[in-house]
């Protein structure tokens, strides 16, 4: 039996909000304006960042898409997008430091882009990326392992949301094996993606398999989504295992 069978969400007792201030920093959200699906606005972002500071965070690392089709963020676009929020941040006097890297689609573009060091990162060479939800791609352990040689440490979005996963928890198993980070949506312990995801995160949590957790906010409705999950028990247990190295970046 592998590590990943057998292990069901435990029950525990309600607790009050947690305390997200103890991960000083966020590493997933889309804050940048009018790159892609989050905010639209400077004057969005900015009810956004004062959002993530009111709930405790004191550095936000926000992670545009960068796509071969859709959303076609270079780190250029990227980056000049975050000097321009940066400096709106420094002329509203808002505490909150902001730094930038990106969240990859596993795309036919993304291992020429590891090659080509043509990535943004963040922490210690983190790259964050994410999977098409319809199936698992061929190439990820390759990509993977390109990642990996060119000195990159993989960190997959929100893996309690990939469905094609859920029924086979040892494909889990299988990329923490390879080193592979894992990084939490909050809201998904909520049930904001559904009873399975939830639940798979809570089994994920169980096996101290999250290094990291992310917003993955949007817009206003993902703050309050965030609001909603503060008592969740599993949050509290995540928040309190000594695995996660948001403080840290």
């Amino acid at each position: 039996m592998g590590l990943f069978s057998g292990l069901f969400g435990k029950k525990e007792p309600a607790l009050g909000p947690a305390d997200l201030s103890v991960l000083r920093c966020d590493v997933h959200s889309h804050f940048i304006p009018g790159i892609d699906d989050g905010s639209q606005s400077l004057e969005q972002s900015m009810e956004l960042l004062r959002a993530m500071r009111e709930l405790g965070y004191r550095k936000v690392i926000t992670t545009p898409h960068s796509m071969a089709d859709g959303y076609k963020n270079t780190p250029e676009i990227i980056l000049g997008g975050l000097e321009k929020l940066r400096r709106e941040v420094r002329e509203q006097g808002l505490d909150l430091e902001l730094d930038a890297a990106a969240e990859y689609y596993l795309d036919h573009e993304l291992e020429q882009r590891v090659l080509e060091k043509r990535v943004l990162t963040f922490g210690d060479r983190m790259l964050l990326f994410e999977l098409p939800f319809i199936s698992e791609p061929q190439v990820l352990l390759s990509v993977i392992f390109q990642m990996q040689t060119q000195g990159y440490r993989p960190v997959l979005a929100h893996p309690e949301r990939y469905a094609f996963w859920h029924n086979d928890l040892g494909k889990y198993e299988r990329l923490k094996d390879r080193g592979v980070l894992f990084q939490l949506n909050l809201v998904a312990l909520s049930g904001a993606y559904g009873v399975k995801a939830k639940e798979v995160a809570e089994r994920l949590i169980d096996l101290g398999a999250y290094e990291l957790i992310g917003s993955d906010c949007h817009n206003m409705n993902h703050v309050e989504a965030i609001r909603n999950t503060l008592e969740r028990p599993y949050l509290h247990k995540l928040l309190a295992s000594g695995k996660l190295l948001n403080a840290t970046l």
